[in-house]
């Protein structure tokens, strides 16, 4: 059997994990087993997630194939593009100065804050009544 030559990146989002694969082909985009137009509705989350190819017009040399859990459609669609510019590095590090220019190798850390004791939420309080 042939040897296969694929990149492998993690993205990571809130709560979301992208494992993203990079072959080389003819730039077909799987999310989950299933079409990136279907799986990734809007428009936004589209561009989210194709965002760290266009930086040096890579779209069409490599089929993507991406496995996604956890979180919400947006925070997946951020963790798939920076799985993608971590896979872009493995197959060419000169690429990471324009990827890193561009704000996708630095992962977005804000994650969702905990819920307080004595509170109805993480900031929200219980209403106060004077009387």
């Amino acid at each position: 059997m042939a040897d296969l030559v694929q990149y492998y990146g993690t993205g990571r989002r809130k709560s979301s994990i992208a494992r993203v694969f990079l072959r080389p082909g003819s730039g077909k985009f799987t999310v989950n087993k299933r079409e990136f137009e279907q799986y990734f509705v809007t428009p936004a989350q589209r561009a989210a997630a194709k965002q760290s190819l266009g930086v040096q017009g890579i779209d069409e040399t490599f089929d993507i194939i991406t496995t996604v859990k956890g979180g919400g459609v947006m925070g997946q669609a951020d963790a798939v593009r920076l799985g993608i510019a971590r896979a872009l590095m493995e197959f060419n590090p000169e690429l990471r100065k324009a990827l890193k220019s561009e704000g996708f190798v630095t992962r977005d850390s804000r994650g969702k804050e905990r819920k307080k004791y004595g509170q109805r939420g993480a900031r929200a309080r219980f209403q106060f009544s004077k009387r």
